[in-house]
């Protein structure tokens, strides 16, 4: 596995080491010995999720506050998505910075989402199946949204049509009235 920085505080890109032949491929896809060995992060996760989306999905900006805050590793398993993280630690040199990378299950890179950011993505194929374990379980007393389309943040998410959303993630809030992260 290799770990790669970005240009956003604590978050990585993680490639693993495919083993390829003639039957398919072979590849670890967790090992906390390898992530902590590469990282210095000594994460333990306690939950993992499953999504299934279609194309045009628009899943997010969410969080979750103390002490319910959540680091998170995600990756595709099926399909493509853009995966958007934005810095919500005040105390970061990145604070209120967003970063975007596609993941899927043709490059099978996992992104590292550290406790402090929030998360989303946009569903770039039919049937993308997105797998996230996280260091804290779900907690709706503490989960808050931050808008997809932020006219502060200005994320380019790579849209071909109006996104489909939840109630509740149209419902959410611009960064600048959020609650965050010190």
């Amino acid at each position: 596995m290799k770990a790669i920085a970005t240009a956003l505080d604590g978050v990585l890109i993680l490639e693993p080491r495919v083993f390829e032949d003639a039957r398919g491929c072979f590849f670890e896809s967790w090992n906390a010995h390898t992530f902590a060995e590469l990282t210095g992060i000594a994460a333990e996760f306690v939950q993992d999720n499953h999504s299934l989306s279609h194309r045009g999905v628009l899943r997010g900006l969410h969080y979750q506050l103390p002490p319910a805050a959540q680091g998170k590793l995600v990756r595709v398993v099926q399909g493509a998505v853009f995966d958007v993280v934005v810095d919500l630690r005040r105390g970061s040199s990145t604070f209120g910075r967003w970063l975007g990378i596609e993941l899927s299950a043709a490059n099978r890179r996992e992104l590292w989402i550290p406790p402090g950011c929030a998360h989303g993505f946009l569903s770039l194929a039919d049937d993308t199946v997105t797998l996230y374990k996280t260091t804290a379980g779900y907690s709706p007393r503490h989960e808050r949204c931050i808008r997809w389309d932020d006219p502060a943040l200005a994320i380019a998410w790579p849209l071909a049509a109006a996104p489909l959303l939840s109630p509740r993630d149209a419902e959410g809030l611009a960064l600048a009235d959020a609650e965050v992260f010190p």
